[in-house]
């Protein structure tokens, strides 16, 4: 039962990284693929469909670690306080943002919206690097610092908007379409680039997961016998309502009839 434990874990959490990479870095780069108000929300409502849907996975990761490591869970949100904080801030406001974008009394309402999207992505992005650091170099239970931080969490930031230039050059249309597909270039297949940024997100996620103690930190074993099936059900529902949101939004955005 730990061992697939661990493997719903490792998977929750690789695609959080790999599927909202795609809205994250799609949103960091927002000022730049949107010069306009019209072309902004043509990027934001390129990926619209998927956010929350992505957001799940991250839910589910959470809650995976509560039910099934919850001596790890207290140990990691104890030690990572403040970068998890952070996190969570940014999301909130780059959510709050997306939903209240369109729901304001004018054009001023909108770029204050645009900017906390930017702002929360990116924020959002720092914070997942700052903690694969402190996982990666072995200080699970403190914030990273020094100057591998400094390296590190920007790259870890700058790969997530690689990761939503692929997608971009995938859904967006016009102008915006334009710019994602100079910086990306010609690399074969439209879909190239996205999976080439996605190979590195999900493994520098395994590889900082590998680094945690998870089978000393265990649940009891009738917790997980309860839990692990479970889900071990649930979770393939979840890729597949995931993949028929993927399929169904597979086409260019023309317009911005989102958000």
């Amino acid at each position: 039962m730990e061992t697939l434990a661990v493997t719903l874990l490792a998977c929750c959490a690789v695609g959080w990284a790999v599927l909202a990479g795609t809205d994250i870095g799609s949103g960091m780069l927002l000022p730049w693929l949107g010069r306009d108000d019209a072309e902004r929300r043509l990027v934001l409502a390129s990926f619209a469909p998927f956010f929350l849907g992505n957001e799940v996975w991250l839910v589910a990761t959470a809650g995976i670690l509560v039910g099934c490591f919850p001596a790890l869970e207290g140990e990691l949100l104890s030690g990572q306080a403040p970068v998890l904080v952070a996190l969570l801030a940014g999301w909130i406001a780059r959510d709050a943002a997306l939903w209240s974008r369109g729901r304001g009394p004018g054009p001023r309402w909108r770029a204050a919206c645009d900017a906390a999207v930017t702002a929360g992505s990116w924020t959002v992005a720092l914070s997942w690097g700052l903690l694969l650091v402190a996982l990666l170099t072995d200080r699970p239970y403190e914030p990273a610092g020094g100057p591998v931080a400094l390296v590190a969490a920007p790259t870890v930031a700058a790969l997530f908007a690689a990761h939503g230039l692929g997608f971009a050059s995938l859904r967006l249309t016009g102008a915006p379409y334009q710019r994602a597909r100079r910086l990306v270039g010609r690399a074969g297949r439209p879909w190239h680039p996205l999976a080439l940024t996605a190979v590195p997100l999900g493994g520098l996620t395994l590889w900082a997961g590998a680094s945690l103690p998870l089978a000393e930190r265990a649940a009891a074993p009738g917790t997980l016998a309860l839990l692990v099936p479970a889900l071990a059900v649930v979770t393939p529902l979840l890729v597949a309502v995931q993949a028929w949101v993927w399929y169904a939004f597979r086409g260019r955005v023309t317009g911005p009839s989102y958000l």
